[in-house]
């Protein structure tokens, strides 16, 4: 056992137990006896600890072993890269000593150069592991608030130029699923097999795993499995070819930025193709008939898109007011 004074005036007491060190302070310089004491609470208190010397990063660590064969590979890729991307300081905090005021911290730094969402994302991370091994501890941290997403959705002219561009390149057949409704990593997981006359059965997805390697898994929820309608052409070109799509899986969204900066239309990535198809559909038919078509679990994306597509026409509408009333005084 050792006593030493620190140049703040304090004085702290360490000694090494079964290879581990333990120490406390005192304001002033303790006996001997006073020691000794301090540090058997210490160590008695630190054999109380439920999970021992597990840090925050061992237990993300844990939490994705078990968690292997039940979450997607997809998750498990993300949850993994949050892990990684978290401050040094907090993963290598012991679970134990993890408070509101240390998450809290956090937050704030993430929030220092990351959207809402991710915040968010990052915060239901942390949540997850604290809430299976430190299920005492309370959470109820304050997150940014959400930011009003205002995608822009293609109008038909956008869609039919940029199809025309693509005729004739490995990707217009990508990009026509997707306008249909389809996601990437359900596309990627097509082959002709999947191709029935004129129907596409989805029932699976590629996705990459954790170690960047793709794996095939089931769809995003039981509600994407379905059958969709495709134009009979773009079902024999299929299996004209031989396949749906031979590529990199980033190689979609590279191709069409390229065409719709060669084009002039505003950026959109292939999965806002998804809801230019339900804003069209909408048009056309009921909600429930579009989710079922469009493999979404509940309709609160259709209710987003439809409210987007309704204040366009919205804006359109005041625009034409104004200007006539504009030429009826000018």
């Amino acid at each position: 056992m050792t006593i030493e004074k620190l140049p703040s005036g304090r004085y702290r007491v360490k000694q090494m137990k079964d290879g581990k060190i333990y120490s406390t302070m005192f304001e002033y310089k303790p006996s001997k006896r006073e020691a000794e004491e301090a540090i058997r609470k210490v160590v008695d208190e630190k054999s109380k600890r439920i999970n021992g010397n597990t840090t925050f990063r061992m237990a993300a660590d844990q939490y994705i072993d078990m968690k292997r064969n039940v979450l997607s590979p997809s998750t498990i890729r993300d949850y993994s890269r949050m892990c990684k991307r978290l401050s040094p300081w907090f993963v290598d905090m012991l679970l134990d000593d993890i408070s509101q005021v240390s998450i809290n911290k956090q937050i704030n730094e993430i929030s220092a150069d990351r959207s809402p969402k991710t915040v968010r994302n990052y915060h239901g991370f942390i949540s997850t592991i604290l809430g299976t091994f430190r299920p005492d501890l309370k959470i109820y941290t304050t997150l940014p608030q959400k930011r009003l997403n205002e995608p822009y959705i293609p109008s038909d002219e956008d869609v039919k130029r940029i199809l025309a561009e693509l005729r004739g390149t490995r990707f217009y057949v990508p990009i026509v699923l997707a306008c249909h409704g389809m996601r990437r990593s359900e596309i990627l997981a097509l082959t002709p097999d999947d191709v029935e006359g004129t129907t596409v059965h989805i029932k699976k997805a590629l996705v990459y795993n954790d170690k960047d390697e793709l794996t095939e898994k089931q769809t995003k929820t039981t509600n994407s499995e379905r059958d969709i309608m495709i134009p009979p052409e773009i079902a024999d070109l299929i299996h004209a070819q031989g396949y749906v799509y031979n590529g990199a899986p980033c190689s979609i969204l590279h191709k069409l930025t390229s065409v719709e900066e060669k084009l002039g239309i505003p950026h959109f990535s292939p999965h806002k193709l998804r809801h230019y198809f339900a804003s069209k559909m909408l048009t056309i038919t009921d909600s429930k008939t579009v989710q079922a078509l469009g493999g979404w679990k509940t309709d609160s994306v259709m209710k987003s898109i439809y409210a987007h597509s309704m204040k366009e026409e919205q804006e359109k509408a005041k625009r034409l007011a104004v200007e006539k009333f504009q030429k009826s005084i000018l």
